[in-house]
């Protein structure tokens, strides 16, 4: 380990104290830790022991001071690169953190020495013209706001299975099946498990279920002619809008993102204490 990228919280103040924390841990594990510009910006006099790079950084770990957000957007900035993503939680949940920020000093400390086992992440992959067209939770097709109720199908392969008046429908991976799609009441895919999972958002009919779906098996989407534009999601940024008639093909792709853990990450223990915080 002699390189670490640092990503933070888009709200500075939450992390600039484990910033200057961060920087100090790298330079007694003898670690070179760098960040883009946007990070010095962000915090300021805190980032001074953090070497500036431009973007396209390619380091040994990137290690996130954030939530699921700064996490996910970690994941997908180094996907395709091998690059592990260790997270540290300064969010509201961390799904996807390795510690919580109490941990923070032993947090950095097995980041830096490399301690900590890799999970390689599925993903979802779109053909839309964005720099990073794969989605590491999930595709999310939404009608735009105070728009008329949209019109959705899907069809696997030449099958269509559902065609349902709608605020919207996801495709979710495992690891993305406890967010928008838990929301939707879909079900929970632990981490493992080889497939997707798609659900509609606010579906106006008793039919519509969720289904699981093959990984080898590609999920159409298709917006109804006459309808209106939807907007079209990867992870929750901005990718585009699917116009009525067309649709967009999106396939599961395995092993696109590495996701740093703790020996021993149990997902079922990590359900049960993440979301029983919520109830």
């Amino acid at each position: 380990m002699t390189r670490a990228m640092l990503i933070t919280h888009t709200h500075p103040e939450t992390a600039s104290e484990a910033v200057a924390a961060a920087a100090d841990a790298a330079r007694v594990a003898d670690v070179e830790l760098v960040g883009t510009p946007d990070e010095h910006e962000k915090h300021g006099r805190a980032a001074a022991g953090i070497e500036r790079v431009a973007d396209g950084e390619r380091p040994d770990v990137c290690v996130v001071l954030g939530g699921d957000g700064s996490i996910l957007y970690a994941l997908r900035r180094f996907a395709d690169t091998g690059v592990p993503v260790f997270g540290i939680n300064f969010g509201t949940i961390g799904f996807l953190a390795a510690v919580e920020r109490e941990e923070l000093g032993e947090g950095l400390r097995r980041a830096f020495a490399g301690d900590y086992v890799v999970m390689e992440l599925p993903a979802l992959r779109v053909d839309l013209p964005v720099e990073r067209p794969v989605a590491l939770n999930d595709v999310s097709f939404i009608r735009r706001p105070h728009g008329r109720v949209a019109e959705l199908s899907y069809a696997i392969g030449e099958e269509e299975v559902g065609s349902v008046r709608c605020d919207g429908l996801v495709a979710a991976t495992p690891a993305g099946s406890t967010g928008y799609n838990l929301a939707n009441a879909g079900p929970i895919l632990a981490w493992g498990v080889k497939g997707y999972v798609v659900s509609f958002i606010a579906p106006h009919t008793l039919a519509a279920r969720a289904l699981v779906v093959a990984p080898g098996d590609a999920l159409q989407v298709r917006n109804a002619a006459g309808r209106e534009p939807v907007e079209i999601s990867l992870d929750g940024e901005d990718a585009g809008e699917l116009a009525p008639g067309d649709e967009l093909e999106i396939r599961f792709e395995e092993s696109v993102s590495r996701l740093a853990q703790l020996p021993g990450a149990n997902f079922y223990h990590r359900i049960r204490e993440k979301f029983g915080k919520l109830a």
